[in-house]
């Protein structure tokens, strides 16, 4: 296939270059200068437990970038998702279609862009760091999914699918990609919550005294997702069904066990969002993905307080005013209380 991937940073870095190494004619996009540069000098690097190689594939700035495709990956931060769907559209075909390989409930936003039937949604669930320019971490290997937005199987999802094999033979062809979203939602707000703190995603998860507020944190989400009418999937040790109505706690403390054991076994001791805050001091992906549940929840009648206090805590992070520390799930506890 010939493919455009927009955001050459961690996840689209590492799915670009197994693609590209899998022989598929892959260009890369990224804001960062110096990345392109380093990629057009060096070629892509990708190392880490999982595998340790390099690719040659032309990269391109969003200015710099020339020609359309009929396949465009987008894997940019969440919160970038729109202006990068606007800058992305004159290299579109017009028979072409945007993937959202991204955290986050994207799709509506490009979609909103380019057109819902332009959209295809895909689900990742593996680890990987942007290192240094040209230099790409994959720390383990997880789920893969992609779908089409209403659930069937065209031709396009039947070639797309077969690529992402030739990037993960795991990869799973999915009817059901909002059920996938949802899930990885509920487990993204637990990830947040984790960022807030110094710990491993393991060790955070670990702590018994914060159980209950990591269940409360996802069925707060999984509520929304049940009023939207959507059945969510289990990945990676999560199961999403252990925190849906009805569901016990002793189910709920089961999953996040198995969520533990996961995240011990890999090389990503830490989420995107702790490295975003803690490394390279910049603002995360909260408002474009966690917050969402916020308002649409608001537009079901569900209330969500833990998942709103977990916003401004992060917000308070990002603006220097409060430290990462153990103590802010002591905060989110209060909220239980």
């Amino acid at each position: 296939m010939k493919l455009l991937i927009w955001g050459a940073g961690a996840i689209g870095g590492t799915m670009g270059a197994y693609l590209a190494r899998a022989g598929h004619n892959v260009t890369f996009v990224d804001r960062a200068a110096e990345h392109v540069a380093a990629i057009n000098a060096n070629g892509l690097q990708i190392t880490g437990p999982v595998d340790e190689f390099v690719v040659h594939a032309p990269a391109f700035t969003s200015e710099t970038i020339s020609g359309q495709f009929d396949t465009i990956l987008l894997c940019v931060k969440a919160h970038d998702t729109e202006s990068a769907a606007h800058a992305l559209l004159p290299h579109l075909s017009e028979t072409g279609h945007v993937v959202s390989v991204q955290n986050g409930l994207n799709e509506l936003t490009i979609a909103s862009v380019v057109g819902e039937p332009r959209t295809i949604g895909a689900f990742v669930n593996f680890g990987a760091d942007y290192m240094e320019p040209g230099v790409i971490q994959r720390g383990n290997r997880a789920t893969v999914v992609v779908g089409e937005l209403d659930g069937q199987t065209t031709p396009r999802i039947q070639l797309l699918y077969k690529a992402f094999l030739d990037f993960d033979d795991r990869a799973i062809l999915t009817d059901n990609i909002w059920g996938y979203l949802w899930g990885k939602l509920s487990y993204g707000a637990l990830l947040f919550g984790t960022a807030v703190t110094n710990d491993s995603i393991a060790d955070s998860l670990a702590m018994p005294e914060y159980r209950a507020m990591y269940i409360e944190l996802a069925r707060e989400v999984l509520r929304v997702a049940q009023a939207r009418g959507v059945t969510p999937e289990a990945f990676d040790g999560f199961d999403p069904r252990a925190f849906m109505p009805g569901a016990s706690n002793d189910e709920a403390n089961a999953s996040l066990d198995k969520l533990v054991a996961f995240n011990r076994k890999s090389a990503k001791s830490h989420s995107g969002i702790w490295r975003d805050l803690a490394v390279r001091k910049r603002r995360t992906e909260v408002d474009a993905i966690v917050y969402p549940v916020v308002t649409l929840g608001a537009e079901s009648g569900i209330t969500t307080p833990l998942t709103k206090r977990l916003v401004e805590l992060i917000h308070d992070i990002e603006n220097g005013v409060r430290p990462l520390a153990t103590a802010n799930l002591d905060e989110l506890n209060a909220v239980l209380n």
